[in-house]
C-alpha cells in the first residue's frame, strides 16, 4: 500500500513538472511572440520614416530644381541656379573674373553617354557668376585636363572607341568655346593614354604639362577650381 502511495506521488510529481514547464514554455514564447512583434513594428516604424524622409528630400529637391534658372548655358538640372531674394553680398561686377578649372577625370564607364560631370559643374560656375550680376565678357575661363579627363574633349570617333558610345560632351565644349573658353590637355597625360593629338577636338590645345599650365595661369590671377568626380 506504501509503495503503491509512493508511486501515485511520483506520478503526481512528475505531471506537476511537466505541466510547470510546459506553462513555462507557453509564457517564454507569449514573451519572445511579444518581442517578435515589437521589432516588426519598430522596424517597420522606422523603414516607414526613412522611405518618408527620402521622398520628401526627393520633392524638396524636385522644387528647387524647377525653379532653376540658366542664364548662359543648361547642361542640365545640376547646372542650374536656384534664384536668391535680395542677397545681401554681391560680387564687384567692374572686375574681371578669371577662372581656371582642372578636370581629372571622366565619367564612369556606366555614366559615359551623360555630359561628363566636371563640364556640367564649369557651366554651373560660369552661370554663378552671371546670375550674381557679373557681366558674361568679364568671365575668363581655361580649363585644363589631365589624368582620365583628357579623353571627354577627344573627338565622336575616339571617344566612342574607348567609351562603346557617342561623345556627349561635344556640344557643351562648342558652347563653351564660343563664350572663349580655352582647353589644354596635359602632354604627359596623353602620350600615357597613347591617344593621337588629331584625335583631340580642334579647339584643344597641347601643353607639355597640366602643372605648368596651372602655375602659370595662377601667376596671371585665374582663380584656381579643382574638381574630381
Amino acid at each position: 500500500m506504501k509503495r503503491k502511495f509512493t508511486l501515485l506521488l511520483c506520478l503526481a510529481i512528475v505531471a506537476l513538472t511537466v505541466t510547470a514547464q510546459k506553462h513555462n514554455l507557453e509564457s517564454t514564447l507569449r514573451v519572445l511572440k511579444f518581442q517578435q512583434d515589437s521589432t516588426l513594428r519598430a522596424k517597420i516604424h522606422a523603414d516607414s520614416a526613412k522611405v518618408n524622409k527620402s521622398f520628401a528630400e526627393k520633392i524638396r529637391w524636385a522644387k528647387l530644381q524647377d525653379g532653376e534658372i540658366y542664364p548662359v548655358l543648361n547642361a542640365g538640372i545640376y547646372s542650374g541656379v536656384v534664384p536668391v531674394k535680395d542677397p545681401t553680398e554681391v560680387p564687384d561686377t567692374t572686375q574681371e573674373y578669371k577662372l581656371l578649372f582642372e578636370v581629372t577625370s571622366s565619367n564612369p564607364d556606366s555614366t559615359a553617354g551623360e555630359i561628363n560631370t566636371s563640364l556640367v559643374e564649369v557651366a554651373r560656375v560660369i552661370n554663378l557668376h552671371v546670375a550674381s550680376g557679373v557681366p558674361l565678357k568679364k568671365i575668363r575661363v581655361v580649363i585644363v585636363m589631365h589624368g582620365g579627363g583628357i579623353r571627354i574633349v577627344t573627338d565622336n570617333t575616339t571617344y566612342k572607341e574607348h567609351f562603346k558610345t557617342n561623345n556627349p560632351n561635344i556640344k557643351l565644349i562648342d558652347q563653351l568655346s564660343a563664350l572663349g573658353a580655352r582647353f589644354i590637355v596635359c602632354g604627359q597625360s596623353v602620350a600615357y593614354a597613347n591617344i593621337k593629338r588629331e584625335a583631340f577636338l580642334p579647339q584643344v590645345k597641347v601643353s607639355l604639362t597640366a602643372q605648368t599650365v596651372l602655375t602659370n595661369y595662377q601667376l596671371k590671377g585665374y582663380v584656381k577650381n579643382t574638381i574630381q568626380n
